[in-house]
């Protein structure tokens, strides 16, 4: 496999087993979580993308843009398959994301990036927002 047989698109419906299995491969799916939700999901995100490799076609990776489609956007839930990784394909899903948003005229894409993805993020255009916290709400 190489990045060359991996080709990312952008989709309105796709397998949820797929993404719940990718959802678990990042570790951000919680049992309670209903699958049928992720049609849901997939339509109401501005962008959604998979990784295919073309030589299986096995979903090897995705990523989503929120966004009112004219002025910000946030990319998030992007994630390759363990088996994938440190093959670019990350960097084509994000790149593709932020093509997508620039082609709307969409300049202000931010991320939240986990611990120690600064330097992959950075590689791609995005910089750390200085003097910013980004937060969460949680019901208490």
């Amino acid at each position: 496999m190489n990045a060359e047989t991996i080709k990312v698109q952008q989709v309105t419906s796709w397998s949820s087993d797929d993404i719940v299995a990718l959802y678990k491969e990042g570790g951000w799916w919680k049992e309670e979580y209903q699958s049928e939700e992720l049609p849901h999901l997939i339509k109401g995100s501005y962008a959604f993308v998979v990784a295919v490799d073309t030589t299986t076609n096995r979903t090897v990776g995705m990523g989503r843009v929120l966004s009112d489609g004219s002025s910000d956007a946030y990319i998030q839930d992007v994630i390759v398959l363990s088996s994938y990784r440190n093959q670019g394909i990350g960097s084509k899903i994000i790149s593709f994301l932020i093509h997508l948003c620039q082609l709307k005229g969409i300049q202000w894409i931010g991320v939240i990036a986990e611990p120690g993805s600064e330097a992959f993020y950075q590689i791609l255009g995005f910089h750390t927002m200085k003097d910013h916290i980004p937060m969460r709400y949680t019901q208490e």
